[in-house]
C-alpha cells in the first residue's frame, strides 16, 4: 500500500486492511484456477446461478481488493458483501449439495470465509472512519 496514501493511519488499521486485500487477492487468484481448471474446482454439480456466482468473483474478489488498497469506503462495502455472499453460497454448496457426512475440505473453507466475513463486517465500523469517501458533486 502507499505509504503516502495511508500516512497517519494507525498501524492496526493498515494490517488488518493489508490482510483483507491479501484475502481477496487469494480469492481472485483461487477463483481464476478453478474457471480455468475445472479440475481444482469443486467436485459437485453446481446449479447454473450458482456456478455464475463463483464465476463472478474473478471480478468481484480483485475489485474488493483494489478499492481497500486505495482507501475507499466503497472497498469495505463490498469487501463484506462479497464474504458474506461467498460464505453462503459454500455454505449451501457444502451443506445442501453436498451429502457427504462429517468434516470435508469444502466445509473447512467455508469455516474459514464465514470467519473472514464475520470478521470484517465487525471491523468495518472501527476501520471506516480512516477511509475515504466518494466526492460527489452536487449542481
Amino acid at each position: 500500500m502507499s505509504a503516502g496514501r495511508w500516512r497517519g493511519t494507525p498501524r492496526a488499521v493498515r494490517l488488518v486492511v493489508s490482510i483483507a486485500v491479501l484475502v481477496f487477492a487469494y480469492g481472485a487468484v483461487v477463483h481464476v484456477v478453478q474457471l480455468l481448471m475445472p479440475q481444482f474446482g469443486p467436485q459437485l454439480a453446481l446449479p447454473g446461478w450458482l456456478a455464475v456466482y463463483f464465476a463472478s468473483l474473478t471480478l468481484w474478489d480483485p475489485l474488493a481488493a483494489l478499492l481497500l488498497a486505495v482507501r475507499r469506503v466503497e472497498g469495505l462495502a463490498l469487501g463484506c458483501v462479497v464474504l458474506a455472499t461467498d460464505a453462503a453460497a459454500n455454505w449451501y454448496a457444502n451443506y445442501v449439495l453436498d451429502a457427504a457426512v462429517g468434516v470435508t475440505p469444502g466445509r473447512i473453507g467455508q469455516a474459514v470465509i464465514t470467519a473472514l466475513a464475520v470478521a470484517l463486517v465487525a471491523l468495518t465500523p472501527w476501520l471506516a472512519p480512516w477511509f475515504a469517501r466518494s466526492t460527489v458533486q452536487r449542481r
